[in-house]
């Protein structure tokens, strides 16, 4: 075949819909295959090879499309592409995505934690805002009244009927479904106390009725329970109208917090989440199963184990908290803890079967990589060494389970000492062929990082314990961007990050040579999702929700 110019679909044209494939050049390539093919079908009507050449052309296309995989794009393959043998397919995948589409259900994504929405604009041009109010809280000994929202605070996305949603907690004691692209509120719930923490998404396929069909499972604090036997800070609400579903009592136990702030991984019909009061809770949402427990309707709980040990109680104290959310790597289920540990569900035998222990305060979510291995965030507390993060291989155990650790500087900043309290982020989602897989990062010490996760560089470092020496990841981007709890986000070739010096825009080119596009000045602790283009974080100083992008 000869090496022609872009044919039927332009770049452009292609980019549109492939933006979801990886970076730019991946698109590109792909739009030139694509061009080349068109051209040798219109050039050569008669020749043999013209049936295989269109099924190769639909195919690629159908690819593209599928990555995007909106009622848009299938219809502009309907609409182009009439005669394919791919058309049924296309029509079918339009009729599903009229329901409901989970499109960033739960933190990070879903149950890898590695996915920050489809593609990322180039600006930080507003949109709209939209006033989340405030809320009186304790804290530190005292009350506090907090503004917006805060960390984690990520905004879920639903499209219902082709028109997205969003599910956004605030500190004003509400969790509210938004329209996304009006900033509308469609309804909101009303909690006992701040919402920290991002929801979930479930999708009840047993439901009675379409109120519970769709549940949105989220966390809060305590509220004033004080020494009370009960604690519903984990709460069902229905997606479709906001009603409460049920209630969960987050017990007293030796933690000293009985908040919810992670987000739970739903499995089947299982959802699973690591509480604030130390205990990995198996349970199942449908609210069909839920029993009337102390007074409220609860949730069926299948299992409750703790995620410290007696010897945790007297080295970190009540500081036994998990606020990370559970990631799915295999067969187990993945938390990171108050405690020190990475523990490992094992889904087929019910039990805690794996254990890497760090010591260190670890808030931040893994995500999973496509080597089948977890990026973990740790905060300098409790360790002798630096925070940072280490990659974890799972499949093995004790220090052969360190892929690599890389740390950051130590440095104060309100009560943190350094390392990391947010989640790293990768671009496995999002990467192409032969492109480098990439983790980033920030942390208390002011600094973005950008490293290759699957690639060493040649010294060793130093690791938590201040004593055993591992490998380091190759470090291909840092940045100094003010000091941060928040999590950054890769999504193609674009990073976001917020901090509480301001939201920045970062891009990269395919040589990993990167650029600022953007910056808006204000305070951030939240983490920020993207989708079709456009960016929506919350601030905990203007108090608003932001869509950004144009």
């Amino acid at each position: 075949m000869n090496k022609l110019v872009i044919g039927f679909l332009t770049i452009s044209m292609l980019l549109a819909v492939a933006c979801n494939s990886g970076t730019e050049a991946l698109a590109e390539s792909k739009a030139k295959s694509i061009g080349e093919i068109e051209e040798f079908i219109k050039s050569n009507p008669s020749d043999g090879e013209l049936e295989k050449a269109i099924v190769i052309r639909d195919s690629l296309i159908f690819d593209s499309i599928s990555k995007v995989n909106t009622i848009e794009a299938f219809e502009f393959f309907v609409q182009n592409y009439p005669e394919s043998g791919l058309i049924g397919l296309a029509k079918e995948k339009i009729k599903e995505l009229s329901g409901i589409q989970l499109v960033v259900p739960s933190f990070r994504g879903g149950e890898a934690r590695n996915y920050y929405g489809n593609y990322a604009p180039s600006n930080l041009d507003e949109n709209w805002k939209l006033s989340l109010g405030s809320g009186r809280s304790f804290a530190y000994g005292k009350m506090y009244v907090w503004t917006g929202a805060g960390w984690t605070g990520q905004p879920l996305v639903v499209v219902d009927k082709n028109v997205t949603y969003l599910i956004q907690g605030a500190f004003d004691y509400h969790l509210r479904k938004i329209n996304a692209q009006t900033g509308e509120v469609i309804w909101k719930y009303k909690f006992d106390d701040i919402l920290k923490g991002t929801g979930t998404v479930f999708i009840n396929k047993n439901a009675r009725t379409e109120e519970e069909r769709v549940v949105v499972m989220q966390g809060s604090r305590r509220g004033e329970v004080g020494n009370s036997a009960v604690a519903p800070s984990f709460r069902g609400v229905s997606f479709l109208t906001g009603k409460e579903l049920w209630r969960m009592n987050s017990e007293k136990t030796a933690s000293y917090s009985r908040d919810v702030d992670g987000s739970a991984l739903g499995v089947g019909d299982t959802a699973y989440i690591g509480l604030e009061n130390g205990l990995f809770t198996v349970f199942n949402p449908d609210p069909q199963f839920a029993e009337m427990k102390t007074g409220m309707l609860q949730p069926k709980i299948y299992k409750q184990l703790p995620l410290y040990t007696e010897k945790d109680k007297s080295t970190h104290g009540g500081n036994l908290v998990t606020e990370s959310s559970p990631t799915l790597l295999g067969d187990r289920i993945f938390s990171t803890t108050g405690s020190g540990h990475v523990y490992g569900y094992n889904m087929k035998t019910g039990k805690l079967d794996w254990d890497f222990y760090i010591g260190a305060d670890m808030d931040g979510t893994p995500p999973a990589t496509d080597d089948n291995c977890l990026i973990i965030t740790v905060e300098k507390e409790y360790i002798a060494g630096k925070g940072g993060v280490y990659k974890l291989n799972p499949s093995k155990t004790g220090d052969e389970a360190v892929e690599w650790f890389f740390p950051t500087e130590n440095k104060t900043y309100f009560t943190w000492a350094g390392g990391i309290i947010g989640s790293a982020a990768v671009n496995d989602a999002y990467v192409g062929e032969n492109e480098p897989h990439l983790a980033v990062f920030s942390g208390i010490d002011g600094n973005l990082y950008v490293v290759n996760h699957q690639k060493l560089a040649t010294e060793k470092v130093v690791g938590t314990d201040a004593k055993t020496m591992y490998p380091t990841p190759e470090l291909v981007f840092k940045k100094n961007v003010g000091p941060t709890i928040s999590s950054p986000i890769i999504v193609g070739n674009k990073i976001i990050v917020a901090t509480y010096t301001g939201l920045y825009l970062f891009e990269h080119d395919k040589d990993l040579k990167f650029k600022q596009l953007a910056f808006m000045k204000g305070t951030f602790e939240a983490s920020p999702i993207v989708w079709n283009g456009k960016i929506y974080i919350a601030s905990n100083s203007s108090g608003f929700l932001y869509c950004l992008g144009k």
